[in-house]
């Protein structure tokens, strides 16, 4: 790591408040079903961010739809008390993967470096199958961090060990910083 790098990074904030929004029509009928609902990889992340030191401050589980995707991400980028949103699922190639055609309007710069990153480490674990991962990251207007990861247990635990977790505060001090 270079000089600079380290230093950014030294002075980024070290805990988060993140809002965890998972991107799954079927968990979503459970839950309006009022059933039980398993969420392995929200629980991950949360689990993971906690540990960390970051707070978990908005947890939602909503369908794949580019509405109510953009209406949750709208409301946790409008939150005051949200420094870094992860969407977790709907990333794929199938027709209701939506995740990123719902996000990528609201971002004012992306990080191709990050989609790439995670194909990259996936393909170290994973294989060819990494190709079909559209895995995206960028700021929003508002200063704040946009992770969009698929739902997998295992890239949830890639993505936020490798790429999220080391780089999240570095990504916020920069998008914070004034012209």
């Amino acid at each position: 790591m270079s000089d600079t790098a380290r230093r950014h990074k030294a002075e980024a904030p070290k805990s988060l408040n993140f809002a965890v929004i998972v991107c799954s029509s079927s968990r979503y009928q459970e839950l309006k079903a009022r059933k039980p609902v398993e969420d392995p990889s929200g629980d991950l992340i949360v689990k993971k961010l906690q540990k960390a030191g970051h707070t978990v401050v908005f947890r939602e589980i909503v369908p794949d739809d580019k509405v109510l995707i953009r209406k949750y991400v709208s409301r946790a980028l409008g939150s005051e008390g949200v420094d870094s949103i992860i969407l977790c699922g709907g990333t794929g190639i199938s027709p209701k993967d939506v995740s990123i055609e719902a996000v990528r309007p609201m971002l004012v710069k992306t990080l191709p470096g990050f989609g790439g990153l995670f194909r990259k480490l996936s393909f170290d674990e994973i294989g060819s199958a990494a190709v079909l991962s559209r895995a995206l990251a960028g700021v929003a207007d508002q200063g704040k961090a946009v992770f969009c990861i698929p739902g997998s247990p295992q890239a949830v635990r890639l993505v936020l060990e490798k790429l999220i977790l080391p780089e999240a505060g570095h990504i916020l001090k920069h998008a914070r910083e004034k012209q």
